[in-house]
């Protein structure tokens, strides 16, 4: 039941990080943040659309963008530095929002939330992905990952 995201299948959102290189092009290479209207303010080219596309997608409108009367054949790359966060929040101690690392699975996440409170549920956890609009439960086993952007809630258990 695990839910890991290759990295060629991620697909950019508010709050991620990337870093564009231009080759032979320092000017317009640099890191660049996707802006709360799910948007890249790049030089020359203004502001390009990346929510919901992945970081090769982005390189390839950007490449095509350029060689349309700026560069003569570009090569452009676009790797995510850092992604948006998820949160946690229910019966943790230090419910909130935190950085998300790569390989991130929900006990990791709960520890980084400095673990349990005595009454939380250890069985079940409610997890909505990012771009869903509802929870979905899922059994708590070691594999379980998270992605960027996600929204955990630990459950109270019953006596």
């Amino acid at each position: 039941m695990s839910q890991s995201v290759a990295v060629e299948d991620y697909k950019l959102g508010a709050g991620d990080k990337v870093r564009m290189t231009v080759f032979n092009e320092p000017t317009l290479s640099g890191e660049f943040s996707v802006s709360a209207d799910g948007a890249l303010s790049l030089p020359l080219l203004g502001d390009v659309q990346a929510v919901g596309k992945s970081p090769v997608e982005i390189a390839k409108i950007v490449q095509t963008r350029l060689s349309d009367g700026y560069i003569r054949e570009p090569k452009v790359s676009v790797e995510v530095t850092a992604y948006r966060p998820f949160f946690i929040l229910g019966e943790v101690t230090a419910p909130g929002q935190y950085p998300y690392a790569s390989g991130l699975t929900v006990l990791n996440a709960v520890a980084t939330a400095q673990g349990f409170t005595p009454r939380a549920s250890r069985k079940v956890v409610y997890i909505r992905r990012s771009g869903s609009t509802a929870e979905e439960t899922y059994r708590l086993t070691p594999d379980l990952s998270v992605r960027p952007g996600d929204t955990i809630r630990v459950g109270e258990r019953y006596f």
